[in-house]
C-alpha cells in the first residue's frame, strides 16, 4: 500500500495537500475516519487505508520519513523502484530465461524522458517526485515491471525443479507477450503479473475494477497462452494472474475452468504456495514428459 507507482499517496487518502500543517492534517484524518467508518456506511477497505495513512504521517518523525521516501521532501531517499541489485547468495535457483520486467522498464525509461521534454535532463527517472507527476500510463508501465520482477524473484526461490521463461513473445507486437511461462512438476502455467492500482472484483470469469478500463486480463492471458501452446505443441495446465496483496480480498481466487484451462487469481504472497501445490484442476507433469515439454519450449520461445 502506497509503495506502488499507481498508489494514491497518504495525503491523497486523507484528502489534504502535502503542505498542510499538523493540526489540519489531524482534522482531515478525523473527518475521513467518520466518513469511511463501516458503521456509518463507509467502505471498510478505505477505512483501513485511512488508518494506515495516519500511521505513516501522523507524527512529525513519521511524516518526515514518508516525505523523503515518497517524493514530498526536497531530497528523496526511496530507491525501491530501481532495478533490483544482482543476487549475491549461492542457493540453488530455478532455471530462468529472459529478462523479467525488462521490456516495460525500457518503455518506461524512453517515455518518461519524452514526457519530460526534449533537451530536459532527467538525472533520476525513478525519483518519486518525478514518477508521482507522470501520466498514469507511464506509472503503469513501471508498476507492471516491478510486478514482473517480484514474480521472478518468487519463482527463482522455488529451486531447480522449476523452469521459467520471462517476457515471452507471442506475436509481432511486443505488448502481446506472456509475462512468465513456468514449468514445474505441478504443471505448465502461463502467468501474468499485474498492478491495477486498486482493489479488483470478478464477474463472469473476468477481473473487474474501476482502474481496468476496457482491459480483460483473463481473456488476454488465455489468448497469449493459446498462441504459444500451438507453436510449442505444449499444453498449459493452468493460468495464474498475480496481483498485489492489498488488491485482493482472498489469497487465492479460483475462477474455474475457462475454455478448458483452470484460472486462478492470487496474491503475490500466495504465489509460491500455488506453484508448489498446483492450480486446482491443473494436469501435473512428470517423468520424461517434463523434459520433453521443456525441450519444446526451449526450441520455440522467443523474447520481446
Amino acid at each position: 500500500m502506497f509503495d506502488s507507482p499507481l498508489s494514491a499517496s497518504a495525503y491523497e487518502v486523507l484528502g489534504v495537500a502535502p503542505t498542510v500543517d499538523h493540526d489540519e492534517l489531524r482534522r482531515a484524518y478525523r473527518l475521513r475516519m467518520r466518513q469511511t467508518h463501516p458503521d456509518t456506511g463507509g467502505d471498510a477497505a478505505v477505512f483501513i487505508q485511512v488508518q494506515y495513512a495516519w500511521e505513516l504521517v501522523g507524527t512529525p518523525e513519521g511524516r518526515a520519513a514518508y516525505d523523503r521516501g515518497h517524493g514530498f521532501a526536497a531530497q528523496s531517499e526511496w530507491s525501491g523502484w530501481r532495478p533490483p541489485a544482482a543476487r549475491t547468495d549461492t542457493r540453488p535457483r530455478a532455471r530462468s530465461y529472459g529478462h523479467p520486467g525488462g521490456w516495460r522498464r525500457e518503455r518506461y525509461l524512453l517515455l518518461i524522458r519524452e514526457w519530460a521534454g526534449h533537451g530536459v535532463e532527467v538525472p533520476d527517472p525513478y525519483d518519486p517526485a518525478l514518477v508521482r507527476q507522470a501520466p498514469r500510463e507511464l506509472r503503469r508501465l513501471l508498476a507492471d515491471a516491478l510486478a514482473e520482477e517480484t514474480t521472478a524473484r518468487t519463482v527463482a526461490d522455488l529451486g531447480m525443479g522449476f523452469t521459467v521463461w520471462h517476457d515471452v513473445a507471442v506475436g509481432t507486437d511486443p505488448e502481446d507477450k506472456l509475462d512468465h511461462v513456468v514449468l514445474s512438476p505441478s504443471g505448465l502455467y502461463g502467468v501474468m503479473s499485474e498492478d491495477f492500482g486498486g482493489v479488483v472484483g470478478f464477474r463472469r470469469g473476468e477481473i473487474t475494477g474501476p482502474s481496468l478500463g476496457h482491459r480483460a486480463p483473463v481473456t488476454t492471458l488465455l489468448a497469449r497462452m493459446r498462441s504459444l501452446s500451438r507453436a510449442a505443441k505444449a499444453r498449459f495446465g493452468g493460468a495464474i494472474i498475480v496481483l498485489p496483496d492489498d488488491d485482493l480480498a482472498l489469497a487465492v481466487t479460483p475462477l474455474g475452468s475457462i475454455r478448458g484451462v483452470p484460472v486462478v487469481v492470487v496474491r503475490r504472497s500466495a504465489l509460491a504456495m500455488v506453484l508448489r501445490q498446483g492450480v486446482p484442476g491443473a494436469r501435473a507433469i512428470g517423468g520424461n514428459e517434463l523434459f520433453d515439454v521443456r525441450t519444446r519450449l526451449q526450441q520455440t520461445v522467443r523474447f520481446v
